[in-house]
């Protein structure tokens, strides 16, 4: 079941480095891509990084909009993960295309995708400059949702295997997130 975290623990859903879905919407379109290079940036208020290529939808409907969805896949969406992140949203909504399952955000219009471990609505931030340069987006985190059956008490715990988030290396080859390990408390 999808459980609110709150804002200043968001960054906990994504400083594991996982692959992620970036939904967009605006005037009655929307697109999804695959991203890789997604990092938390700040606490309070909670802000993420982002690129998203020039010249795509989903920058397009970012744009347009100033908010999106991060959305972070399971092992078990794989396929959809790379399917994504391998075709265009130019010509038609891969939404529908693909099969996508999605739910209702709560503060931004770009939908959630269903099944995955965690979502981040956000809005941009305005920083033209390295927006341009860069292609690397800022935003502010307004909402953050888990699955409770895979983060729990403010951590990740992964209720089965396939519930486990990925990471994208190369052509469709991906790591899962594997166990974790805690180091002993320096002395």
């Amino acid at each position: 079941m999808r459980v609110e975290v709150p804002l200043r623990k968001s960054c906990t859903l994504i400083n594991h480095g996982p692959t992620t879905l970036i939904t967009s919407a605006h005037g009655g379109r929307r697109n999804v891509m695959a991203a890789a290079w997604v990092m938390a940036l700040d606490y309070e208020p909670p802000k993420l990084c982002a690129v998203i290529a020039a010249g795509t939808r989903t920058r397009e409907l970012i744009e347009a909009s100033r908010e999106f969805v991060v959305c972070v896949p399971t092992l078990g969406q794989i396929d959809l993960v790379y399917a994504a992140g391998s075709s265009s949203g130019g010509d038609a909504d891969k939404f529908a295309r693909l099969g996508i399952a999605t739910e209702p955000a709560s503060r931004v219009a770009a939908p959630l995708v269903a099944g995955c471990a965690a979502w981040l609505e956000c809005r941009v931030v305005d920083e033209p400059g390295i927006q341009e340069r860069y292609d690397l987006f800022v935003a502010e985190v307004v909402a953050a949702w888990a699955d409770d059956a895979s983060f729990r008490d403010g951590r990740w715990a992964f209720a089965t295997p396939e519930a486990r988030t990925i990471h994208h290396v190369h052509r469709g080859v991906f790591f899962a997130t594997g166990e974790p390990h805690t180091a002993r408390t320096p002395a």
